[in-house]
């Protein structure tokens, strides 16, 4: 695991721009990543910024009242999911997340410890309030991410 403190926006901004580039250089078919953390903390703000440097030009928004969002980009299709106002473990079967409908798929999960079935991920990412700062602390679950182990 690693801690950053990430200490504006614009850190977080470059965060998300790095985790991008990495999925879009990424051989893998499905890539999955949860993010956690308190309201506010930055996990779509984060998402926001993955989405963008990928290619999405139009606006991101929170998934906290549709609990999914889609952004589809043609071979990339990215599936914003936002657990924050459920508590039904089975409204995560609804969004189909194991789908096979693009080339590439990734899935991002905010609020991902309130899943109840256990989940493989690529890149866990949890938040935390410190000041006007973020602390982040970072966990790879394979290879794919691993060059954020040297972030600074």
């Amino acid at each position: 695991m690693k801690t950053i403190i990430l200490e504006n926006d614009q850190a977080t901004f470059k965060l998300g721009r790095l985790i991008g580039n990495i999925i879009l250089k990424a051989k893998q078919k499905s890539i999955e990543i949860h993010l956690e953390g308190d309201l506010g903390a930055g996990k779509t703000f984060l998402t926001k910024s993955v989405v963008q440097s990928c290619g999405w030009t139009k606006h991101v928004k929170s998934p906290t009242y549709t609990l999914c969002e889609e952004y589809d980009l043609g071979d990339l299709i990215f599936l914003h999911i936002d657990l924050y106002r459920t508590d039904e473990h089975n409204d995560i079967l609804l969004f189909n997340l194991d789908r096979d409908t693009h080339p590439k798929k990734v899935v991002i999960i905010e609020w991902a410890d309130k899943l109840e079935n256990n989940r493989n991920c690529d890149l866990r990412i949890a938040f935390k309030h410190i000041n006007k700062a973020r602390e982040i602390s970072i966990t790879t679950g394979g290879n794919l991410f691993k060059q954020l182990a040297n972030y600074e």
